[in-house]
């Protein structure tokens, strides 16, 4: 509190020393006129209002008195009626009593104006208690007078006691009003002296407001005026009607503030126009951008950070971060974001795999943002990539390679093994083991080059090469497939049929392609097939789906093998899978059925398996018909990674 003063002294201390000695005595002089005005008006209205209290206090007495020795008898005799009725009658004949009270010796009020008039019922017994004042000698006979406030003003209680043949029969108690005439007196006289006190004010500080005018105003609207531009307000003006060497200050003052303030306009322009850019630039850049304050409360969120935190149709400007971020991302980013927005790392980079809303990995950079100076931290710059397709790429390409190094080095080591053992034990060997060792040999290298074979194929297949499209006759292919498999299937002692729809159309897609998926298919179903069973190749039209115009021709490769259980049947189509993994009996590169989706996803078509272990698979797929309207033509396709 004493702080509290002593700032106020020093604030009123500065405030006086700005006046100069004219405004300061012609303050003092009122100030002293005001004092001497207020204690004359003071005491003239002290004065009134005891002069009033005293005749208030006769007029009370006598009128007590008066109507004391009317009703006095007609309480002895207990007319509580005709009490009543005087009353009445006296109360509304005399404006200034303000009530009457009648109560008897104990003080239990019986009867009261205007209290018993607001009654519901008629009866004169007021269930009150009058409180006399402890001075009051009822005995005695004499008259009590006192003053209190209400708020209609002051009033007179005249305290009469009831005395009838020297018997006390209660007491009776008149409220009496101010004399109206001596309190509108009184007012008047207060009024007037106010009225001469801010007269006397108003005149001072008319006086004080034209010296400054003609003083001290042009200076101070100069200072002010310096002080706004000072805070960035160009629009600041003097307009004071002023001629000689202060209305030249005035004029150069006006076009100093006139030309920065065509400044400062063309400034803002070009920044407001720099901002609409950036703004436009980081809500369409693909990775996640925001901004915090150094109170971790975010300025700016581009729609790529909120659809990646999932704060779409949120309002999250203003809110903490913290509170915002997924649980993982909160745990990881906590203390960095408190370094950062502190300055005491400048750049952090993090990589978080986050499950909601949705799984996915993603790349945070974090960037303080300094002032001017750089030195002191403004806040902090958020980067969010999403690296998700990214880490499944590598993760592919790691577990391509090494299925790839895995499926080399076999046949790799079993061709050095076998060339080894021939040529330090080849003399001690038989004819019979060299040729069995050269065979193996060969049969490794042919390994081997089906496997690189299959891999470029795959290379190729999703490079996004281009494929040359053109008609083809699906009776060609199929048949150069059953001629190359005829011999193999007549060693293992399986049926290779063909059924194909007399009249079938020519297909639009790419021969060397489509027989590379025959011969891989049919190939499978030989490999798979015991002796015995057989394999079938067939190809029909099927009606056109509704709605649809195009015709497809469907073709199946079905055999009557080992079969694919259901749990396979889902991943046989991917690199490295092998259905003889599960059987360990049969070997191959675990591509071929990869080969066939990418071949088929360049023909815009899918491939379809049904397969139940013991009874049979059967592999089919449609192929669009060709339209007159096509024309050969050279597709390149994207990777299908």
């Amino acid at each position: 509190m004493s702080d509290l003063f002593k700032n106020a002294g020093t604030l009123i201390v500065r405030w006086w020393a700005e006046f100069n000695i004219q405004t300061r005595l012609m303050a003092a002089a009122t100030l002293m006129v005001s004092l001497i005005m207020s204690a004359l008006t003071f005491w003239a209205v002290n004065s009134i209002q005891q002069d009033a209290r005293l005749q208030d206090t006769r007029f009370g007495q006598d009128l007590g008195l008066l109507l004391a020795a009317n009703v006095a008898p007609l309480v002895s005799e207990k007319k509580y009626d005709e009490v009543a009725e005087f009353s009445r009658t006296f109360y509304s004949r005399t404006a200034s009593i303000r009530y009457m009270l009648y109560a008897d010796q104990n003080g239990a009020i019986y009867y009261g104006i205007p209290f018993s008039e607001s009654q519901a019922n008629s009866s004169l017994t007021l269930k009150r208690q009058i409180r006399l004042p402890e001075s009051y000698s009822p005995q005695s006979g004499s008259l009590m007078v006192r003053q209190h406030r209400t708020p209609d003003g002051e009033v007179a209680d005249i305290f009469v006691p009831l005395i009838q043949d020297d018997q006390y029969l209660g007491v009776m108690a008149l409220g009496i009003n101010p004399n109206p005439t001596v309190v509108t007196s009184s007012s008047l006289t207060r009024d007037v002296t106010i009225a001469v006190f801010i007269a006397i004010w108003v005149m001072v500080i008319l006086g004080a407001v034209f010296n400054a005018l003609t003083i001290t105003k042009p200076i101070k609207e100069l200072v002010v005026g310096v002080t706004n531009i000072a805070s960035g307000d160009f629009k600041q003006r003097v307009d004071l009607p002023f001629g000689g060497e202060l209305g030249e200050l005035i004029n150069s003052f006006n076009n100093m503030a006139e030309r920065l303030e065509r400044y400062d306009e063309q400034n803002i322009e070009e920044l407001t126009s720099e901002k609409a850019k950036l703004e436009t630039l980081v809500s369409t850049i693909v990775d996640g951008a925001m901004l915090l304050d150094t109170d971790m409360h975010v300025i700016l969120a581009n729609p790529t950070s909120r659809r990646l935190f999932g704060w779409e149709g949120q309002d999250i400007l203003g809110e903490n971060i913290l509170f915002l971020l997924p649980d993982g991302v909160r745990t990881e980013l906590t203390r960095p974001l408190y370094q950062a927005t502190h300055g005491e790392a400048a750049v952090g980079e993090f990589r978080i795999h986050i499950k909601e809303p949705s799984p996915r990995t993603v790349r945070i950079v974090l960037a303080s943002v300094f002032d001017s100076s750089r030195e002191k931290p403004k806040g902090v710059a958020i980067t969010v990539q999403d690296i998700t397709r990214e880490v499944e790429l590598n993760e592919a390409k790691s577990q391509f390679i090494s299925n790839v190094s895995h499926e080399l080095r076999t046949p790799l080591f079993n061709i050095k093994s076998f060339i080894e053992t021939l040529h330090e034990y080849g003399d001690s060997l038989s004819e019979e083991d060299r040729l069995e060792f050269l065979d193996t040999a060969n049969r490794e290298t042919d390994r081997l080059t089906r496997l690189v074979n299959d891999v470029l194929d795959l290379s190729r297949l999703e490079s996004g090469k281009p494929y040359r499209f053109e008609v083809v006759d699906l009776a060609q292919p199929v048949e150069q497939t059953l001629r190359t498999y005829q011999l193999n299937a007549k060693d293992k002692g399986i049926q290779l049929l063909q059924d194909l729809e007399s009249g079938l159309p020519p297909i639009w897609g790419n021969y060397d392609l489509l027989l590379q998926v025959f011969m891989n298919l049919v190939g499978n179903a030989l490999k798979f097939t015991m002796e015995g069973g057989q394999v079938c190749l067939r190809a029909y039209r099927v009606p056109p789906e509704h709605g649809e115009q195009k015709q497809a021709i469907r073709v199946e490769i079905s055999d009557t093998g080992i079969g694919i259980a259901p749990e396979d049947q889902a991943a046989v189509f991917e690199r490295f899978f092998r259905v003889e993994n599960r059987v360990h009996t049969l070997e191959g590169t675990g591509l071929g059925l990869s080969i066939v989706r990418n071949i088929m996803d360049k023909h815009h078509a899918q491939i379809h398996l049904v397969s139940e272990v013991g009874v049979g698979t059967t592999f089919w797929f449609d192929l669009d018909v060709y339209q007159p309207a096509q024309k050969p033509s050279v597709k390149p396709e994207a990777s299908s990674l």
